[in-house]
């Protein structure tokens, strides 16, 4: 079970104040919290400058990031991702060439803020994850050519103790065991601020994960220590920020496909029904049956396995008829992961033929299975709860949530070869005549490529 105090309950008068230091710059770690919390005018979001933050290959400016925390006035809670402070970001954490103690006194330093401020802290640290591919982009230099080698070692390793032939050179394996080392040393010391007191709510996230490998022992260790450990990792600031704001709200979860909730997502280790179950309690949200739910949960899961738009990995498209599976007298909102990168077009098609009134409470179809759960039930859970409800606010997030996970994801991206902003606009221009009709508003919309790669776009409405 999740650690929860029951000091940490919120609540708060006209204004919440919450401070937010996200992954890194990218889109949904930078404007999809501040969409978010735009729903409810009485949320006041503090982000750091986005320059500040780092990207896929500039770390963040931690001591630019301290002094904005430092300066920050008022604060009822904090949500952090503590890798951005002690390395400059998620992926900085599997490259950082700092020495532990450079790390540990870097925390410290975040420590002493921390202790100085009377917010309510939720923070998450990731457990490095271990890649099982030969691609370098988001990891060190090495990765391009011993990325799976690594890989095989470490699972065989954790599964049997041993290998059957080491073909990863000494150094490489040395470095790469002594990264994960300070790394996981780090996230000790977070566990002993936790049994301090320090966090509220402290998180230890899972991403990437397979049956066997060093990150698995290291998370089945931080739980024996007491840690919560949790599959995930770019959704996890959004799960801490629903529960940040707190509220009772009952959420009833409608699998698709329920004879087949018990499968696992890819890129996950729990089936798709407990990733539901581990994002509602992490979201501060009660699961609960149709006739108690204040919000229904639709899934749309996948049938004998989830498939992989960017991996071209064909799975069984929806083939009902929502019409008659949706209860649209309920407040509801959906989750579109029977692919992974996006959405499922039949799905979307079926979507698109009914009438989001009042009762609508989302989509989202980003990524992972977690990504889109967490992410989902952020923004619903802000929606029910605000006591400034901005209806336009929630209009632009959603046409977002569209042009990019169902009409960029699922269909402009296989499209193109490279990021190219104008070839973008030119084969989303049918797409968001569609998206805007729907919500019934004129925009004007552009698109950009902030990692200059195609994995992920910027929408910004107008």
């Amino acid at each position: 079970m999740l650690p929860f105090c029951l000091n940490s309950i919120l609540t708060y008068n006209e204004i919440m104040n919450i401070a937010f230091v996200p992954i890194d710059n990218r889109p949904v770690c930078y404007t999809l919290p501040e969409q978010i919390c735009a729903l409810d005018s009485s949320i006041n979001l503090s982000i750091p400058p986005r320059k500040f933050l780092g990207d896929l290959k500039k770390t963040a400016d931690v001591e630019n990031i301290f002094e904005w925390l430092k300066n920050l006035e008022d604060i009822d809670a904090i949500v952090l991702s503590l890798d951005t402070l002690a390395y400059g970001g998620l992926i900085p954490s599997r490259r950082c060439e700092d020495s532990f103690e450079e790390i540990k006194q870097r925390v410290l330093t975040l420590k002493s803020i921390l202790l100085q401020k009377k917010a309510k802290i939720y923070a998450f640290s990731s457990i490095m994850r271990i890649s099982n591919n030969n691609v370098n982009e988001e990891e060190k230099e090495y990765w391009n050519k011993w990325g799976k080698k690594i890989f095989n070692y470490s699972f065989c390793m954790d599964k049997f103790g041993t290998v059957c032939k080491n073909e990863v050179p000494a150094n490489i394996l040395e470095d790469y065991i002594a990264t994960r080392k300070r790394n996981f040393e780090i996230n000790k010391i977070y566990l002993e601020w936790q049994k301090e007191g320090l966090f509220n709510v402290l998180v230890f996230s899972k991403d990437d994960c397979a049956e066997y490998g060093f990150n698995v022992q290291e998370a089945k260790e931080l739980e024996r220590l007491g840690g919560f450990v949790k599959t995930g990792a770019d959704e996890i600031p959004l799960s801490l920020l629903a529960r940040a704001v707190e509220g009772k709200i009952k959420i009833a979860p409608v699998f698709i496909e329920p004879e087949c909730k018990d499968l696992i997502s890819n890129y996950e280790d729990v089936s798709i029904e407990k990733s539901v179950k581990g994002q509602l309690e992490l979201a501060g949200c009660q699961e609960c049956s149709l006739d108690e739910a204040d919000i229904i949960l639709y899934v749309n899961n996948f049938r004998d396995h989830q498939g992989e738009i960017v991996m071209k990995v064909s799975t069984e498209n929806f083939s009902g008829n929502l019409k008659k599976i949706f209860d649209k007298n309920i407040p509801y909102m959906v989750a579109d992961v029977r692919f992974a990168n996006g959405s499922d077009n039949a799905f979307v098609k079926q979507l698109f033929e009914m009438d989001f009134d009042e009762n609508f409470y989302g989509y989202s179809a980003w990524n992972t299975s977690a990504n889109s759960l967490g992410s989902l039930l952020c923004a619903a859970k802000v929606k029910f709860l605000a006591k400034k409800y901005d209806k336009s606010a929630f209009k632009k997030l959603q046409m977002v949530r569209f042009l990019d996970d169902w009409a960029y994801q699922a269909n402009v991206r296989q499209k193109l070869d490279r990021p190219d902003v104008s070839l973008i606009k030119q084969e989303m221009t049918n797409f968001e005549c569609k998206v805007c009709e729907k919500f019934g508003v004129e925009a004007n919309i552009n698109y950009s490529f902030p990692w200059d790669r195609l994995f992920e776009v910027e929408v910004c409405i107008y």
